[in-house]
């Protein structure tokens, strides 16, 4: 009776915790404004293998109605069409610039070091790094920012509206990238506070403020990590930057994982970092997930189901469990409905998060064994690049 009172609990704070992000998220809006000189925004896109994605992509940020931009692509060593058909579109469009990558060095992972050097050539006062695999609307640069700037941030990022294809990714994705981050992470405390304290950094769409990148050190300051965008975040916040995420669900579409295994080898390479970084940390993760958002829907099956289909009556324990899958459902209706998730992650919430800690597991087992992780045709271990 006490563990289940605690777990109630435990999912009633997570429940306000999420209410108070959502409501105090900030998001671009279409009808922002301009400052009186525009200052120049260098969009820098690192592209490895992007023949699928990097033409719609480029063809929306071209949309822009912001007025002064330039858009610079560097190909990551593609071995496909990738740099025939950006240098396609750079050949009618002055504003998008291309540059070929140079061989990746045994001490960098691969997208750091794709956008240490695409960063070399950026002439803006703000430099957006945005995913090759993201459509963005027509006021993104223009809305993210007038926050940026009201809201003197060093840093900005964001949570993108995850295009969703196949049923597991339907299913685990609104779990990991929504649900999780919104009920697990103050937010709202983070951005409230003071004095500078990271937030959640996506990699998918980080803008910064061109001096505070230059004076943290740019991509090399974070030249090993496999989860560059994290890490940026702990960087600039411990050097006094203030970062700031923003609800991107309206302004920037992605299609991060386009199949069952891209995902599980992404969702790995996630949770592989994470090891890296500390094994407590993923181990308090892994007894979080179960108890809070798994646990409660086996203790209904063998508590409420199991007392109604055989005593036609509920106990005292058995209503403390139907709450806490209550509160649970509730959360996730609430999620999905602001991000404009899939119905099938709530359907299928169990399913969901049952995967991703299988996740961890594989994440966690390949670092003890030292495997390593792959990730766009590069295998890391540790932090680094190794072939």
């Amino acid at each position: 009776m006490i563990y289940q009172l605690l777990v109630l609990a435990g999912l009633v704070i997570f429940f306000i915790n999420l209410l108070l992000n959502l409501l105090t998220l900030k998001r671009p809006s279409p009808k922002a404004g301009l400052p009186a000189i525009p200052p120049l925004v260098s969009v820098l896109i690192p592209a490895r293998n992007e023949e699928k994605n990097i033409a719609n992509c480029l063809t929306s940020v071209l949309k822009q109605d912001y007025p002064n931009f330039e858009v610079l692509v560097i190909d990551d060593n593609s071995t496909d069409r990738t740099y025939e058909i950006v240098s396609k579109i750079a050949e009618s469009d002055p504003r998008v610039r291309l540059y070929a990558g140079k061989p990746l060095p045994a001490d960098w992972a691969g997208k750091p070091y794709a956008c240490y050097q695409i960063a070399q050539y950026a002439r803006g006062d703000w430099f957006l790094f945005l995913d090759a695999d993201t459509i963005c609307e027509s006021h993104m640069i223009k809305g993210t920012l007038e926050i940026a700037i009201k809201h003197r941030v060093a840093l900005l990022s964001g949570f993108p509206r995850q295009k969703l294809t196949g049923l597991t990714q339907k299913i685990v994705l609104p779990i990991l990238f929504y649900f999780a981050q919104m009920a697990w992470f103050p937010l709202w405390l983070f951005h409230s506070s003071k004095k500078p304290m990271p937030t959640m950094i996506i990699g998918q769409f980080i803008l910064f403020n061109k001096d505070d990148y230059r004076r943290i050190g740019g991509h090399e300051a974070v030249k090993s990590r496999i989860m560059e965008d994290v890490w940026f975040g702990l960087e600039m916040s411990k050097q006094g930057g203030r970062t700031l995420a923003v609800d991107l669900s309206k302004t920037l579409t992605t299609e991060m994982y386009g199949n069952l295994a891209v995902m599980t080898e992404g969702c790995m390479k996630w949770f592989y970092s994470v090891a890296a970084l500390s094994p407590l940390a993923l181990v308090g993760f892994v007894s979080a997930a179960y108890i809070f958002f798994l646990a409660p829907f086996y203790w209904a099956y063998i508590g409420p189901v199991d007392a109604l289909m055989n005593a036609g009556q509920l106990t005292e324990l058995s209503l403390i469990i139907a709450a806490q899958v209550f509160v649970l459902l509730l959360m996730r209706i609430i999620t999905d409905q602001y991000f404009r998730g899939s119905s099938i992650s709530f359907i299928f919430h169990p399913l969901g998060v049952a995967f991703l800690i299988f996740a961890v597991i594989i994440g966690a087992s390949r670092r003890a064994l030292g495997s390593g992780v792959a990730w766009k045709d590069r295998v890391y271990q540790g932090f680094t690049h190794i072939k």
